[in-house]
């Protein structure tokens, strides 16, 4: 973990404390958790509330992915280059703030010391003394159908959890290992911004890494297979992405394979190939955003009888519960959802059904998801696709930022808030919002979908204005609108002028 400063050690004395004596195991536990990322944490400090005897295994850094390499240090960056957009952008409202300075290492720092103050939620003391968990720190793997052995010692259960998440792995390119490259576990060590940055991939990670960059002042070019960025989103949302990052100046190359990558002197090379020509692309760094591997490693599932797939990770039903009876597992090991949110959700399913013999099932679960671009990208539900796959007829309603009052007097009416409904009712199959506070903003849709209210609900809800979440309820009106056909018109003119008779 660099650098090696006062936050930084800070952060290592709460989630991979040196010296750490491992507890004596107690004689049968009702549950072992192996993995101490948001999964095993929320795991491990639930069932423990509710009185159960658990031990809680993790053989690198407590607080997995999201505190450590992911959601905490990624957002710190975010918002700094967000912050330096805004300063630049300032002209816009009368603000004139004359040249812009960024200090890169003072805005990691900034991270580092918010980071290290959160690690303390998930220090291997908290867990120990204020939880009452035994915490293990090593290597945890299966010696048996219901025992895991770690630091030498074994440990029994009644029920196992496996949540050892997934790990950044670069794609199969010719040279990558020898040139070297950056991902999300060590991007977030640099001190200084490389002068140029080359990002392999258009997904979530690539886009807000590459527009991060690019607004503290690195040149990006971001290389991606596919024709557009965000492929899994609306194209009409991607393209409002890719012109906002095109305005940040990262240079996209499109549909794009990259052939292999070299060392030349201090420079790093990609070679890649876009519509049949060969093109070098020269830069100071690698970062390589697609791509990740479930941490199967070593666990020795075969002892178990646990199925698993090096690639898409631990088998489970729909109720989190492997092959193993007395085996479950949550999070990105097992999980097409790798978000945080969703490790919470499915480490929370896994106490009810491990322990008191639930039957929540993961396929109830409404996921929603952001990528925190500027405007983000949220969404939830079904996109209008997935519908007319299933045969369900769909009403799409859509509701420009430019038709919303605070955001034009934010600045920030690039995006839309729109629906998918089943045709003929006001239910809400999916989302998205694209918008600076996308993120925030998809709560409402996701509580309304969970809840099974629909769009007559939000309509009869009183939203303050001017607020940018006003596009939800101008949804809301808008399907109102559809309701008045011209024969309920036609009634409601008939009535009104007998009225006034």
């Amino acid at each position: 973990m660099l650098p090696q400063d006062e936050y930084n050690r800070t952060l290592l004395r709460n989630v991979h404390p040196s010296g750490w004596k491992n507890p004596e195991p107690a004689g049968r536990y009702n549950l072992v958790v192996i993995g101490g990322g948001t999964a095993g944490l929320v795991t491990a400090a639930g069932a423990a509330g509710l009185g159960a005897k658990v031990a809680l295994i993790e053989r690198l850094l407590m607080g997995g992915d999201c505190l450590n390499t992911g959601c905490v240090p990624s957002k710190g960056l975010l918002r700094a280059g967000r912050a330096a957009h805004d300063v630049k952008t300032a002209a816009g409202f009368g603000i004139h703030c004359g040249p812009v300075s960024i200090e890169f290492g003072a805005a990691m720092e900034r991270m580092r010391s918010i980071r290290a103050g959160i690690s303390s939620h998930d220090s291997f003391e908290r867990f120990k003394n204020e939880l009452g968990i035994d915490v293990f720190l090593g290597s945890g793997k299966f010696v048996g159908r219901d025992r895991i052995e770690v630091d030498g010692k074994v440990l029994k259960f009644k029920k196992a959890a496996i949540c050892t998440g997934a790990r950044a792995a670069a794609p199969p390119i010719p040279g990558i290992e020898e040139t070297g490259y950056l991902t999300n576990e060590n991007v977030f060590w640099l001190t200084e911004a490389p002068a140029s940055l080359l990002v392999i991939g258009g997904g979530p990670v690539g886009c807000e890494l590459s527009q991060a960059f690019a607004r503290m002042g690195t040149e990006v070019t971001l290389v991606e297979s596919g024709s557009r960025l965000l492929p899994r989103e609306d194209p009409d949302a991607a393209e409002i992405v890719q012109q906002s990052m095109l305005r940040d100046k990262v240079t996209l190359v499109l549909h794009a394979k990259v052939l292999k990558a070299e060392k030349r002197g201090a420079n790093k090379v990609l070679f890649v190939e876009q519509q049949g020509t060969v093109r070098e692309i020269v830069g100071d760094e690698i970062l390589v955003g697609v791509g990740r591997a479930p941490n199967v490693d070593g666990l020795n599932l075969e002892a178990a009888g646990i199925v698993y797939d090096t690639r898409k990770g631990v088998s489970v039903n729909d109720m989190l519960r492997t092959s193993n009876p007395l085996v479950y597992a949550a999070g990105d090991i097992s999980s097409p959802y790798k978000f945080t949110h969703t490790a919470d959700a499915l480490a929370r399913m896994l106490i009810a059904n491990a322990l008191f013999s639930g039957r929540q099932k993961t396929s109830s679960l409404i996921v929603p998801w952001c990528t925190y671009t500027d405007p983000e990208v949220a969404h939830v539900g079904m996109y209008e696709k997935d519908a007319q796959d299933r045969g369900i007829p769909v009403l799409t309603l859509t509701v420009p930022f430019g038709e919303v009052d605070r955001a034009l007097l934010d600045g920030e009416s690039d995006g839309f808030a729109r629906v998918h409904l089943r045709k003929g009712s006001g239910k809400i199959l999916g989302a998205t919002i694209v918008a600076s506070h996308g993120g925030e903003m998809i709560n409402e849709l996701s509580l309304a979908i969970t809840a099974g209210l629909g769009l007559p609900a939000i309509a009869k809800t009183i939203h303050p204005y001017p607020t940018q979440a006003e596009a939800i309820k101008k949804l809301a009106d808008k399907y109102n609108r559809t309701r008045l056909t011209p024969f309920v018109k036609k009634l409601f003119t008939a009535w009104l002028t007998w009225q006034r008779s």
